[in-house]
């Protein structure tokens, strides 16, 4: 008869084995072949190259270079040489580390570069080539932009834009030409913002047309109710653009009223008798007072 047997040495190999897969710590346990010993992964970089560290390298490459036109261009293609799709997240990250370092002709020829190259055509590239090209004095370039985005986007053009260029010629004192921009507002319908109404009432009481200033506050009367941002929830605040002057005229006078205060404590300070003496004359004259009252009195019994 045909038996079977089991070899032995297999056997015992095998419990050995699993004696030793208790060792979790050296041991990870696979699905399907068993466990495996780990070891450390060499190859693994500490270094993560992201969109950030990318921005900060990019605005680093072109910080130290001159104003020449080629020289920047010339960086920022090498920059972006080895790359297989435009990295506009990068470039958007560095537009906005520039803004806040103000580096106004980096920021004009990085978003000139970047739209040569068809990219980042958006109305947030645009507002931030117009406030570079408004901040480092270049009016008529932003005049130019301004026409060319104006006669392109006429119906959907924010109200940011029109604020801006508002707010670029009370400035430079061109008030005719704000009040054009003004005019082409409230032709399109688009309401204008509290900013908008107090610059063009301080041009209107500037150049003493009254009238209008008081047609302009009536048409348009600052907001009772705002919105804010609290913890990136929208949230419904009640305007404070109404009490302003009040509060400040109260401060004023709570100040003046604190100060008054604060001199008179230290002249009593200084002259403590003299607040003594005029306290015992004032006592005085109060005790008089009633013994001239008791001699009226007697004087009118005996005339009656």
């Amino acid at each position: 008869m045909l038996t079977l047997q089991h070899s032995l040495p297999a056997f015992t190999r095998g419990l050995e084995f699993i004696k030793s897969s208790h060792s979790r710590s050296s041991v990870v346990v696979c699905a399907q072949k068993g466990p495996r010993p780990r070891y450390p992964r060499v190859w693994k970089a500490n270094k993560r190259i992201g969109t950030v560290s990318k921005s900060l390298k990019l605005v680093e490459s072109i910080k130290g270079l001159s104003n020449v036109k080629e020289e920047v261009y010339g960086a920022l293609d090498s920059f972006i040489a080895w790359e297989l799709e435009f990295p506009l997240i990068t470039v958007k990250k560095a537009l906005k580390s520039l803004e806040n370092q103000k580096e106004w002709k980096r920021i004009i020829q990085v978003s000139k570069w970047m739209l040569s190259k068809g990219q980042g055509r958006t109305m947030g590239t645009y507002f931030t080539l117009l406030t570079a090209l408004a901040e480092d004095g270049r009016i008529e370039e932003a005049e130019e932009l301004w026409t060319k985005l104006f006669s392109q986007y006429l119906e959907s053009m924010p109200r940011m834009f029109f604020d801006k260029m508002i707010s670029i010629y009370y400035q430079h004192g061109l008030h005719d030409k704000m009040f054009e921009i003004f005019a082409d507002m409230e032709e399109l319908g688009v309401q204008p913002n509290v900013s908008i109404v107090t610059k063009v009432g301080n041009v209107f009481k500037e150049l003493g047309m009254l009238d209008k200033y008081d047609k302009l506050k009536k048409k348009y009367p600052p907001p009772k109710w705002e919105y804010r941002y609290i913890k990136g929830k929208r949230v419904k605040v009640r305007a404070n653009h109404q009490n302003q002057s009040d509060g400040a005229a109260k401060v004023i006078s709570e100040g003046k009223e604190t100060v008054r205060s604060s001199e008179e404590l230290l002249e009593a300070e200084s002259n403590p008798d003299e607040h003594i003496v005029e306290a015992e004359e004032e006592d005085q004259n109060s005790n008089d007072l009633p013994e001239e009252a008791e001699a009226s009195s007697d004087q009118l019994r005996v005339q009656s």
